[in-house]
């Protein structure tokens, strides 16, 4: 019973094991740009009033 438990800690669900998991490096850059980019449509103005 204790080897059955330490075998399925690691494994992935059987439901997920179908889909294509990005990397995670992937997953923090399109983070990242997200980020910005909703950062940028929501404060264009107050960014751009830094620079007048």
């Amino acid at each position: 019973m204790e080897e059955k438990k330490s075998d399925n800690k690691n494994k992935i669900p059987e439901k997920m094991a179908r889909l294509a998991w990005p990397k995670a490096k992937y997953g923090l850059l399109v983070a990242i740009v997200l980020f910005l980019i909703v950062n940028l449509i929501l404060y264009k103005s107050q960014i751009f009033s830094f620079f007048k």
